[in-house]
């Protein structure tokens, strides 16, 4: 039975303590996110009773109501029409963000950068595995002219990646966006010796002589902290320079200064300093999912979704993203989709233990998501404020975290997690990670099964009141 949008919006409104409570409005792929100016108005428990809703849960100042792909954009466009703001002003924003810790700052900040960027990825990897199907899956012999327009598909995201990502800094810190795309285009210059033809030694660095040394420059291929700088140095010199450069000459002067200043900071000076930090983390990284055993695969799959929790998941992005770039293969895509399969284990047997069916329902709903690569709403709405089924979804996303790195799989490209992920490893590890998927689901699903008991609602801890409050 379809969903009734109107009458959602207006029992949400009315749990949300009413249009003027509301401080600030957005949404992401499955849940409305709400700023309130007096959250003793807000009503949680009416939340349960509202069909449509998954659910509800409070975090980083952020109340989160849990609505599905797709429902939640219809819900957000009936609220967006009663005139509800979704932004302020940026005087209160920059108030709000002082009350986060360094890290929540520093993990907002990745997710605010490379979240817009995602969707060309995830679309990039997709074309990766049909072009893999095709190949493999079916056997066709692609024509020279059809494989080289199919890697111009597959390749350019990855290879030009510093221009989306300085493009997406430099919207983030308040930069002029183009100036950010003309920067990241200067760091993979065609004038600039590749860099990964300098590391395997087909091509010389340009050496740029400094006080008696020799500073080796090369182009910026593949690499996101350095773009991520670069960004942020641009943002920082445009905003000085409007502040000292003439109305008049703003139009010139600016972009000339800040292009100018930035690439000889960025490229020449502290660039590659940032690179070889960035190599360093990357190394660590792939050096840990080389543990013998599967010893990383388990401590990644069972210890993720505590990151998710805070949001800190986003800063392992960059990693993934820099990972494919320079391997064509992202080693960490499979133990973070046993994470999510085993937080949809959990579920599933906590789902079938629940007698009420509207609540059933509802819970159903969220976990439809986790087979398409989302885990809040299964996480928030039934295996965190349960408790142990989350720490039972750990334990399944460990044992197929383990299990992959067991296996050695890894997907031909990244974004894409559980069903949708499918078309990642097709023509290499595909049964394994379909195996992978299992394994998780099986492990989280029977633990939970056969350990956990549904309690009555006057005992269920409020988790969403101690995290917050406690």
């Amino acid at each position: 039975m379809a969903k009734d949008v109107k009458m959602v919006a207006r029992q949400v409104l009315e749990a949300l303590g009413g249009k003027e409570n509301i401080y600030r409005m957005s949404h992401c792929a499955t849940r409305l996110r709400v700023e309130l100016h007096n959250d003793q108005k807000l009503d949680p428990e009416a939340f349960d009773t509202i069909p449509g809703v998954s659910g509800y849960f409070h975090q980083s100042g952020q109340h989160q109501v849990i609505l599905g792909t797709g429902f939640v954009n219809k819900v957000y466009a009936e609220l967006s029409n009663q005139g509800i703001a979704e932004t302020q002003e940026d005087r209160e924003d920059e108030k709000r963000e002082t009350n986060r810790t360094k890290a929540q700052q520093l993990t907002k900040t990745f997710a605010d950068i490379f979240i817009p960027v995602i969707p060309v990825l995830i679309a990039t990897g997709l074309l990766m595995g049909l072009r893999g199907l095709l190949i493999n899956g079916f056997g066709m012999e692609l024509s020279n002219t059809i494989l080289v327009l199919s890697q111009v598909l597959t390749d350019t995201a990855f290879t030009f990646i510093p221009v989306l990502v300085t493009w997406s800094a430099m919207k983030k810190f308040g930069g002029s966006p183009v100036i950010g795309i003309a920067l990241g285009l200067m760091l993979v210059a065609p004038q600039l010796p590749d860099k990964w033809a300098v590391s395997f030694g087909e091509a010389e660095p340009l050496l740029l002589p400094f006080f008696g040394f020799d500073i080796p420059i090369t182009g910026m291929q593949s690499s996101i902290l350095p773009a991520v700088f670069m960004g942020w140095l641009a943002a920082r010199i445009e905003k000085s320079a409007r502040k000292y450069i003439p109305e008049v000459l703003d139009l010139i002067l600016t972009p000339f200064v800040t292009l100018l200043f930035s690439l000889v900071l960025g490229l020449v000076m502290v660039g590659p300093l940032i690179l070889g930090i960035e190599n360093l983390i990357t190394s660590g990284i792939m050096y840990f999912f080389e543990l013998p055993f599967g010893l990383g695969g388990f401590i990644y799959g069972g210890a993720i979704q505590f990151l998710a929790i805070t949001g800190m998941h986003h800063t392992i992005v960059p990693i993934t993203v820099k990972m494919v770039a320079e391997t064509g293969y992202d080693l960490i895509n499979p133990i973070g989709t046993a994470a999510i399969a085993g937080q949809a284990g959990a579920a599933i047997a906590v789902i079938l233990k629940v007698k009420n069916r509207i609540k059933r329902s509802n819970m159903f709903g969220s976990v439809i998501p986790a087979f398409l690569g989302i885990t809040e709403p299964v996480m928030f709405a039934i295996n965190l404020p349960k408790v142990k089924p989350f720490f039972f979804g750990c334990l399944g996303g460990a044992v197929g975290g383990g299990l992959a790195s067991i296996l050695g799989i890894a997907a031909a490209g990244t974004g894409s997690t559980m069903l949708p992920g499918l078309l990642l490893y097709i023509g290499d590890g595909f049964f394994q990670y379909i195996l992978v998927i299992l394994v998780s689901l099986a492990t989280s699903f029977t633990v939970t099964f056969l350990a956990y008991k549904e309690k009555s609602t006057a005992q269920q801890p409020d988790l969403n009141y101690q995290v917050n409050h406690g």
